[in-house]
């Protein structure tokens, strides 16, 4: 035996320094294999594996709460930087990590569905915790890029089908680096109430890829909305995307579009709202009017048990009970189908011609009585009649614009 045997201890020390040295910073492709769970101390341990050979791992808790972004799961392909290390108590290698991603087509999709599995377990998605929107709200925020398509979809339904509604547009990026975190500050300030009060909040975005509306996919996102104190309405690309936001959200909209036409009831669905509370006003009338003649009925039998003079008493007295009562309860019901009717009517009157021309808009017309749309419809020399929110003009066309002029 040539020079002094070395202790298992002093060997295996040895293994390590030169393996650590020689692999300090690598990464390796690998797939997950024997995964037990996320360990009481938040340690992760696991092997990755490919057709020939084994290789243990450990992620630490600590490098884990930088961000890992899915759960381990044995199967799962991926990526994972680290050192090598030599494990001395059992003479074991390992890839220590500090960095692991999701590798393959699926890697996005596999992301999105643990974070559903996550968040509906803890109840985000519940049906009971969904808030009834607001049946005529009067200022609605809106959470959204400024610039593009959404926006001014919205704001071109809004003032057609409802002008009386108020929006305040809270800017956000929707897309790319940063945009999670601006659109969970902007909840955050609804909550604070730095855009004053409003009645409902809507989420939205056009279309994309995967990647593209992952922003709304990401559990800072959801968390925002489930903590928002006003309902919300998620509108999130086209309809067949789904993002979190939608599961989490009050109600879903399949886009930025339908949105804006849940906020705002059309002129009919606003004439059928007033009609049926009319038909309640009669219906509940009648039925106050039906329960008191059977009280009256009722007390008759009773008086007709006792003397006339006391019959005469009680009579009278309990007429003047009811009388009061029942003036009262017509009084009050009457009172409030009429305020909610008001509420409608006034809604109706903002839709209406007359209301629109009341707002400095007019109305021309031809020679033969047919609405102008075009300025293409007149040419010089034409007489036409113009309807202003008060009276009518009769005038003439002295030049006829294609293109609308500004200033």
């Amino acid at each position: 035996m040539d020079g002094k045997p070395l202790t298992v201890s002093q060997l295996t020390q040895g293994v390590k320094a030169r393996l650590e040295g020689g692999y300090p910073d690598v990464w390796v492709e690998g797939q997950v294999s024997g995964f037990k769970g996320v360990q009481y101390s938040g340690h992760r341990y696991f092997a990755l594996k490919d057709e020939g050979a084994l290789l243990n791992a450990v992620l630490f808790k600590f490098s884990a709460a930088k961000g890992l972004g899915f759960e381990l799961e044995d199967g799962l392909q991926v990526l994972a930087h680290g050192r090598l290390s030599v494990y001395e108590p059992r003479g074991n290698y390992q890839l220590v990590c500090d960095q692991m991603q999701l590798k393959g087509v699926g890697a996005l999709q596999l992301k999105f569905e643990q974070m559903k599995r996550k968040l509906e377990a803890e109840g985000l998605f519940a049906a009971e915790r969904k808030r009834p929107l607001p049946a005529f709200p009067k200022r609605v925020a809106v959470i959204t890029s400024p610039t593009g398509a959404v926006i001014r979809d919205i704001l071109h339904v809004t003032a057609r089908r409802c002008p009386w509604l108020s929006l305040v547009v809270l800017p956000v990026r929707v897309q790319g680096e940063g945009a999670k975190e601006e659109i969970a500050a902007a909840f955050e300030a609804l909550g604070r109430g730095d855009a004053g009060p409003v009645d409902l909040v809507v989420l939205a975005r056009g279309g994309g890829s995967l990647e593209d509306l992952w922003a709304f996919n990401e559990e800072i996102v959801a968390r925002a909305i489930a903590a928002c104190p006003v309902p919300v309405i998620s509108a999130v690309g086209h309809e067949v995307d789904y993002s979190i936001a939608d599961f989490v959200a009050d109600q879903r909209a399949p886009t930025p579009s339908a949105a804006a036409e849940i906020l705002c009831p059309s002129s009919d669905e606003l004439r059928e709202r007033a009609q049926n509370l009319m038909r309640r006003i009669g219906q509940e009338t009648l039925a106050i009017f039906e329960l008191r003649s059977q009280r009256l009925q009722s007390l008759r039998h009773r008086l007709g048990q006792a003397s006339p003079r006391q019959r005469l008493e009680q009579g009278a007295q309990r007429l003047d009970e009811l009388r009061v009562r029942l003036s009262g309860a017509i009084r009050r019901g009457i009172k409030a189908k009429s305020d909610a009717l008001g509420a409608l009517a006034a809604q109706l009157n903002a839709l209406s011609p007359l209301a629109i021309l009341g707002r400095g808009y007019a109305v021309a017309f031809d020679a033969d009585g047919a609405l102008l749309r075009t300025a293409a419809q007149a040419k010089p020399g034409d007489a036409l009649r113009l309807w202003l929110g008060q009276g009518e003009l009769d005038v003439k066309v002295e030049k006829a614009h294609k293109e609308r002029r500004h200033g």
